[in-house]
């Protein structure tokens, strides 16, 4: 298993024309979304296809954000997910990922917003 990572790094990806900012010190690693809208089209997932099969229900569904926070840890790294300078979730701190108020009243403002 990996001890950690340690990062230095500084980047900016643009997707339809916003600025998602990354930067990365030691084993802290920060991805700012510059707004809610451009957060929920990214965490959305891939289009749905009308004309898909439906899929079969497993079991016992394996929770994404879960698996992410064993990964932070294991890695050693913590990532924190902003929305607009406002930290939403926070990887790797603890047993399960840190979901802040912020995240919540956020994800409730954008279902009042207009696409």
């Amino acid at each position: 298993m990996a001890s950690g990572l340690d990062i230095e790094a500084r980047l900016v990806i643009t997707l339809d024309g916003d600025d998602v900012q990354i930067a990365g010190s030691g084993g802290y690693l920060i991805i700012n979304f510059p707004s809610q809208r451009v957060f929920d089209k990214i965490t959305s997932g891939p289009p749905k296809d009308p004309n898909a099969p439906p899929k079969p229900k497993t079991s016992s569904p394996l929770d994404p954000l879960q698996q992410l926070n064993d990964l932070a840890l294991q890695l050693g790294l913590v990532l924190d997910m902003r929305v607009a300078g406002k930290t939403h979730v926070t990887f790797g701190k603890g047993r399960t990922a840190k979901i802040t108020l912020n995240a919540v009243l956020g994800k409730i403002g954008s279902f009042f917003r207009g696409n």
